[in-house]
């Protein structure tokens, strides 16, 4: 099987009926001999900021020693970024052996499995062959019947913020939602929780309460932000010490937060995660297309926010490290959001908005979209694809100017290609010029 046969494959499987539940992925993993049952978990859901505290924890564990798997959707260049060891994304012979061994007991199935419960089962048998001693495993987006939710007992469940996103499959309140990611509570486990709502609050409380597992709810008041600047962020941690994280914006400091309780969470259970791996794996930690700053003189920035929590921590995010900055936003966003909404708060702060459509079916049409910003009184154009509005953008922005470039991840990749191609880049963007300094 070439990779292109391989790709080509799993991206074409379908729905065979619409039983719902996990019993896809149960039956195509039981005839793959259970790879997930060899494997430690650490299980991460929630509507916002999963990947992120991922990517802490996989670089963290990494640093502590331990041979770490990392399951993430969706990817943003290549698909192999979505099931990674020790920060290397699988390779193409390990895909296309792993999707020939998976393919005929998945066709022989009377109710084929979707995608994404294929590439779950995939990135399980790609992790068992590898030996991990723990993966990092991103729900999709739900909880309760997520494909990823056939493991036993995690080392740890994760929980990250709760926001107003795919109601129409996990529910139309906080607590609805909440309910459904709290699936992945498992009896007798332990499960951090970042501090939501109160409603959201209760929902944990009640399933930890039922399943007996040991709630803990992180607590921001251990956080202390110190000084940041477009090269990362300086905080202390009670517990912990001084601390840099090189993702930028607050709501990554919460999410680190998190992963801190998470860390002292796995201490307790035996893992050897020492202060050291903990500062080392902050400091790494890379995850693109999160307020990424991708070059200098315009600054380009990407941000995947594709919601309205998004859009209110980009706000956040303009105000503390772009303040007085004239901003020319490229945007596209999925049909099915509340994209009106979801553009309400970052709209002052921006001069002129580029809408271009993301390569995905479920992608709003850029003139729609610019439409839609117009009525709202923002100067919009659209352009013909991504690549002409990140030209549209360089070419109206000046020196001193900032481009922002946010809305859906499926977009990101080619933007991201795109400028590295302009400027004849090949370091990652997290490479910023060490004349950038820190600031209060």
């Amino acid at each position: 099987m070439t990779l292109d046969q391989a790709l080509s494959y799993i991206h074409s499987v379908t729905w065979r009926g619409s039983v719902p539940g996990l019993s896809r992925t149960r039956e195509l993993l039981s005839k793959m001999g259970d790879p997930q049952n060899r494997l430690k978990f650490i299980h991460v859901a929630g509507t916002n900021g999963k990947g992120s505290t991922c990517a802490m924890l996989s670089s963290i564990l990494q640093k502590a020693g331990y041979k770490t798997g990392l399951y993430t959707s969706p990817y943003i260049n290549r698909f192999h970024e979505r099931m990674q060891v020790n920060g290397e994304p699988i390779s193409d012979d390990e895909l296309c052996r792993i999707t020939e061994f998976v393919r005929p007991l998945a066709d022989a199935m009377e109710d084929v499995p979707t995608e994404f419960e294929l590439v779950t089962c995939i990135g399980f048998e790609f992790f068992a062959r590898r030996q991990c001693e723990i993966v990092v495993l991103e729900c999709g987006m739900g909880g309760e019947f997520d494909s990823t939710n056939v493991i036993e007992v995690p080392e740890c469940a994760v929980l990250c913020t709760i926001g107003m996103d795919h109601m129409q499959y996990l529910g139309h309140t906080h607590a609805e939602i909440a309910r459904t990611k709290a699936g992945i509570f498992k009896p007798g486990g332990v499960c951090v929780t970042y501090p939501g709502l109160p409603e959201v609050d209760a929902v944990y409380r009640e399933a930890a309460d039922e399943r007996e597992l040991t709630w803990i709810r992180a607590d921001f008041g251990r956080l202390h932000p110190v000084a940041h600047s477009l090269r990362g962020q300086a905080f202390d941690f009670d517990g912990f010490g001084r601390l840099h994280l090189s993702l930028l914006g607050r709501n990554q400091l919460c999410n680190c937060a998190l992963a801190l309780h998470v860390v002292e969470a796995l201490r307790q259970k035996g893992w050897a995660i020492p202060d050291d791996a903990v500062r080392d794996g902050l400091s790494a930690v890379a995850w693109p297309g999160r307020f990424e700053l991708l070059r200098r003189h315009p600054d380009v920035i990407v941000d995947g926010g594709h919601n309205v929590q998004c859009m209110l921590s980009l706000k956040e995010n303009i105000m503390d490290y772009l303040p007085g900055r004239e901003i020319i936003a490229v945007t596209g966003v999925m049909a099915d959001k509340e994209y009106e909404k979801m553009y309400f708060p970052v709209m002052p702060l921006i001069r002129r908005f580029i809408t271009v459509e993301p390569p995905n079916p479920r992608a709003l049409p850029a003139p729609e979209l610019a439409r839609a910003l117009q009525g709202m009184g923002a100067d919009a154009q659209s352009a013909d694809t991504v690549e002409d509005g990140v030209r549209a953008a360089l070419a109206l922005a000046r020196p001193d100017d900032c481009i922002l470039a946010f809305g859906s991840l499926y977009m990101l990749g080619k933007i991201r290609s795109c400028i590295f191609d302009m400027q004849k880049l090949t370091k990652q963007a997290t490479d910023v010029p060490p004349d950038l300094p820190i600031f209060m």
